[in-house]
């Protein structure tokens, strides 16, 4: 029997760069580093480190939400190997990938919020029920709007500390997206089309004519 496909996770759109094979739900290979703004320097050594330098039957990548500059090296990449590879590329979010690692990491946890880092002081945020579904389109938004919004629910992610300067008694849990957790998520969020998700207008803007 033909072993099943292997697939290269890509994630980039955090302070975490982080890529993965996984087989059938298994994780082969995995490295994850915090790097900062570092992606770039980073990502294709990290991909060459894994074993056959990466190589993959298919290739996922998050789209984001989150750093600009993070999703479109992730991205680039990712298009640039299934090219070169002639393998098929396609995307996913990381507000349910990190949705998915606290609900396994936490059996008893019926319902959560991910609250990653936006930019100009804003959050990404997101609510989710077990098992894994999402219970509204995220948003981003100021902290005392997420504070609001979270209504009781713990929280995750990295944007948490904006949380924790408002109430820190909140039941706040710490997280960056993680490449190897790709395997916890099921097949419909793992389907979207290889795009960035930047979840708010980009801080350039072109000069006008």
């Amino acid at each position: 029997m033909p072993d099943a496909p292997l697939t290269l996770v890509i994630e980039t759109t955090t302070a975490a760069c982080s890529v993965a094979l996984i087989r059938d739900g298994a994780i082969v290979a995995e490295r994850h580093e915090e790097v900062g703004r570092g992606h770039a320097e980073r990502l294709i050594p990290m991909i060459a480190e894994l074993p056959d330098g990466g190589r993959a039957d298919h290739i996922l990548v998050d789209c984001g939400p989150g750093s600009f500059t993070g999703i479109r090296v992730g991205i680039a990449a990712a298009r640039g190997l299934a090219l070169g590879w002639g393998v098929q590329v396609a995307g996913f979010s990381s507000l349910p990938l990190v949705a998915a690692a606290a609900f396994a990491a936490d059996p008893a946890l019926p319902a959560l919020a991910v609250v990653l880092e936006g930019g100009h002081g804003e959050v990404f945020m997101q609510a989710f029920t077990r098992p894994l579904a999402e219970t509204g389109p995220f948003a981003s938004l100021k902290p005392e709007a997420a504070l609001a919004a979270l209504a009781g629910h713990v929280a995750t992610g990295n944007g948490i500390r904006h949380l924790a300067a408002l109430d820190p008694s909140l039941d706040l849990r710490s997280a960056l997206p993680h490449a190897a957790h790709a395997a916890l998520l099921a097949p419909g969020f793992t389907a979207l089309a290889p795009r960035p998700i930047y979840g708010r207008a980009p801080d350039a803007k072109p000069l006008a004519t």
